[in-house]
């Protein structure tokens, strides 16, 4: 055999082996290719939903809530002008023992005494004929014409109860907010058992704001109030 033909045998034999190489590394790469895809399918169904769960868009907020956000006391509010005997005259809310009680409600007051920065509130209202007064303390806050009534325990805030004064001229009516948590109740107090009617717009303007309509706002009765305690309790929310 010449050399010229060697060398054709062997460059034939060299190609050969290369193109079994080249043959064998795209075996191997399709090989991988297909267990990591395997791997990938394979994933649990859980793992997968959490992996590409989208975000659920945050909740645009109400009204109310913007509302609530920006509850804020009457201007220029002055502790000591609050002293002294109110009437409530009426409530918008929408507890259960409001819609429960319908009409049948009783002739309610509430006298303010401040010593010192501290508020005592002491409430007079008739339950089953028998006078009962309601004695509670209202703590000071920061901001002026804003109070918090502790909770039954005292210890968990989510049972406080933010109380605002609104609006009020101290010689004839206030309007009153009373948050606790997202529960919102206004209520609407006078000097004497009655104030014009432009007051009673006033307040029902102001529950429309926390979307308390007039179907879930509550006249009290201006007369049989009570002029002593028969009966006095603790503090009650």
């Amino acid at each position: 055999m010449t050399l010229i033909s060697r060398r054709r045998t062997v460059w034939n034999y060299q190609n050969k082996i290369g193109k079994t190489k080249s043959a064998l590394m795209v075996r191997l790469w399709m090989s991988l290719f297909a267990v990591f895809a395997c791997l990938g399918l394979w994933e649990p169904v859980e793992t997968r939903r959490a992996r590409f769960k989208p975000t659920p868009p945050k909740p645009q907020k109400t009204e109310t809530d913007k509302a609530i956000e920006n509850l804020t006391p009457s201007q220029s509010f002055t502790i000591d002008q609050m002293s002294g005997k109110w009437y409530l005259l009426s409530v918008a809310c929408r507890c259960k023992n409001l819609l429960n009680a319908g009409f049948k409600l009783e002739s309610t007051t509430v006298t303010w005494t401040i010593a010192s920065e501290k508020v005592s509130v002491s409430t007079m209202r008739q339950l089953n004929f028998v006078c009962y007064e309601i004695k509670q303390k209202y703590m000071t806050t920061k901001s002026s014409g804003q109070f918090i009534l502790k909770g039954k325990c005292g210890k968990r805030p989510a049972d406080d109860v933010d109380v605002v004064v609104l609006e009020t001229d101290y010689r004839s009516y206030a309007v009153l907010v009373f948050k606790k948590g997202t529960n919102i109740t206004v209520k609407l107090y006078g000097r004497s058992g009655d104030v014009p009617d432009n007051i009673v717009d006033k307040f029902e303007g102001h529950a429309k704001t926390f979307n308390l309509g007039l179907d879930v706002v509550f006249p009290y009765p201006a007369y049989g109030f009570c002029e002593a305690a028969e009966r006095v309790m603790g503090k009650i929310i």
